[in-house]
């Protein structure tokens, strides 16, 4: 008995190429509608980092920070949005290296801690109203004789893997500065570096310089130096192509900003001792953030 076959034909080919194409854009307004995600499983993924003081950070028994509050507030906010007071929360650690692959496969479906905002990112993941402003900047002993980026040539310096501060130390390399570069798997690690006196300077994001400074045996031997080589800015960052769930973190944001939460925020992180040494980083409110407390946006720098 021969077999049965269907030769395909234009119109048959079509229509299968009609259904393939409305399969997969089901399924990518699905991977989008981190709500509905949400609300289907019962459970909001967070992530956190694990070192990023004083914007998300363990201290062994619970995840702290001025960003993490904001990611609370959030988590409020999807709780009344779906009617879900039970709403379980799961945390999941995160680096500089796995957030935007932990972001798309749906490991997380959010995360609020030292996440830069850039047009490059944007590509792959998208981003809430700013966080923070700040410049890229180092950490150097106080008696280093280092004062500003180009005193760095033939040094040792050390920076976290992933970031953007080693992207612009790798770039300054390219023109003629010589560093001997390490990038640590967190900022961590990369303070321990500089501090054990294997590097004479750690460049990164100026408020972490001042939340590693603030792990020192003593911190008054550091100081933060040099003329910020790029200005920019933190926010939440989750999946793409979700404007519902962007509408809400953005309002959230703004609305914490503009009532004068945002400010109480920025003195009980930034201006009073925290832990784990209750350490005040005594970090100044600049006028950058003064203007993004007045009108909160989502727009990148780079």
């Amino acid at each position: 008995m021969k077999s049965l076959s269907v030769r395909p034909t234009p119109v048959t080919r079509l229509l299968a190429a009609a259904a393939l194409l409305c399969a997969a854009a089901g399924a990518h307004a699905a991977d989008g509608d981190t709500l509905k995600k949400i609300k289907d499983s019962g459970v909001i993924s967070l992530g956190y980092r694990e070192s990023s003081i004083p914007f998300s950070y363990s201290d062994g028994k619970e995840v702290m920070g001025y960003s993490h509050d904001y990611l609370l507030a959030i988590v409020d906010k999807v709780k009344a949005t779906l009617n879900m007071p039970n709403l379980q929360v799961k945390l999941t650690p995160i680096t500089s290296q796995n957030r935007i692959p932990l972001m798309q496969n749906g490991t997380i479906d959010i995360e609020c801690g030292s996440t830069t905002n850039n047009l490059e990112r944007q590509k792959q993941v998208a981003f809430s109203n700013s966080l923070f402003i700040y410049g890229i900047r180092m950490l150097t002993k106080k008696d280093s004789g280092v004062t500003d980026f180009p005193q760095l040539k033939d040094k040792n310096v050390v920076t976290t893997a992933g970031t953007t501060g080693e992207r612009l130390l790798v770039k300054m390399n390219g023109e003629g500065m010589n560093m001997n570069l390490t990038s640590a798997k967190d900022h961590g690690q990369a303070f321990l570096i500089l501090e054990t006196g294997r590097a004479a300077a750690f460049v990164m994001d100026e408020p972490l310089l001042y939340g590693e400074r603030t792990k020192a045996k003593n911190a008054a031997e550091w100081v933060v130096a040099g003329k910020p080589l790029q200005t920019e800015n933190y926010a939440c960052m989750f999946r793409k192509d979700d404007p519902s769930f962007k509408k809400l973190v953005d309002g959230v944001v703004a609305d914490i900003m503009t009532s004068g939460r945002g400010e109480k925020l920025y003195a009980k992180w930034f201006q009073s001792p925290i832990p784990p040494r209750n350490i005040n980083m005594n970090y100044p409110l600049s006028p950058d953030m003064k203007q993004l407390f007045a009108e909160p946006n989502d727009k990148a720098f780079q």
